[in-house]
């Protein structure tokens, strides 16, 4: 559940920020909260739905895989981010889609392995909460670009500053940027993944949808939407000086009103 409260603290920002919803800490990075989830979802499961959604690489069955410690490649991850808007389906990567003679006569043709690994509404949630990185946090620059289309990703920056990160998707296609260097060495403190891939992927979009517009990303029947606190994540009161709509799986909103107001 995106209203989940856990206190964040971030190294970079140097700042304790208290009460953290898990789609706040998702669309500013900060990454003590996405320990903390890891803690509670445990490591068996996040590795099974990691190999399921298409990381292929092998990776650290440890806690520092929060802080992404074990290394995938571009094209992993795109794949990974694809079950996502296609609503919880995966379906494999594949290059050549048919070879034709000069006739036209179909000399070879690949057909991608496709297996569902999220339930949609699982998928759909996912999205909406990436799409809060784009709106309001770490690649909101694709927003001042003006890319106005229902769109969602997410920023990554290793340690050193030697690779910078973005991967991002509307309804109906998925692209990945990284920005680097072969041999590891740092990219200098300006590089950023807020301010180098998330712009060059933004480029990219607004070209791919020039003479045409995305579709809005699909919403299964059973999601819901109801008016929270973002600090306790129960039910606003009258009384609560901030609210938030959030959404969820119906049946698992919450059901308290919050009293800590």
């Amino acid at each position: 559940n995106p209203e989940t409260d856990i206190a964040s603290y971030t190294v970079y920002e140097k700042k304790f920020f208290g009460p953290t919803t898990l789609r706040k800490a998702l669309a500013n990075s900060r990454n003590v909260v996405t320990l903390k989830l890891l803690t509670k979802v445990g490591m068996s499961a996040a590795y099974s739905y990691s190999h399921r959604m298409g990381i292929k690489s092998e990776i650290l069955r440890n806690l520092s895989l929060a802080f992404g410690t074990s290394e995938v490649t571009l094209m992993e991850l795109v794949a990974s981010f694809s079950t996502f808007p296609n609503m919880g389906v995966k379906i494999e990567p594949i290059s050549i889609i048919s070879i034709k003679d000069s006739s036209g006569k179909v000399m070879e043709e690949n057909i991608p392995h496709i297996q569902e690994v999220l339930k949609p509404e699982t998928a759909y949630i996912m999205t909406s909460m990436l799409s809060s990185v784009i709106n309001e946090g770490t690649g909101k620059a694709i927003r001042a670009m003006d890319f106005r289309y229902d769109c969602a990703g997410k920023t990554g920056t290793t340690d050193n500053q030697s690779d910078v990160w973005f991967i991002g998707f509307t309804s109906d296609l998925v692209a990945g940027v990284w920005v680097g260097f072969d041999d590891r060495r740092s990219l200098g403190s300006l590089i950023t993944s807020i301010n180098t891939p998330a712009p060059i992927w933004g480029e990219f979009m607004l070209e791919v949808y020039k003479e045409k517009k995305p579709l809005p990303f699909s919403k299964p029947e059973n999601i819901v939407t109801v008016k929270i606190d973002p600090e306790t994540g129960l039910l606003a009161s009258n009384k609560c000086k901030k609210t938030m709509d959030e959404i969820f799986i119906k049946g698992t909103e919450p059901t308290k009103v919050c009293n800590k107001h």
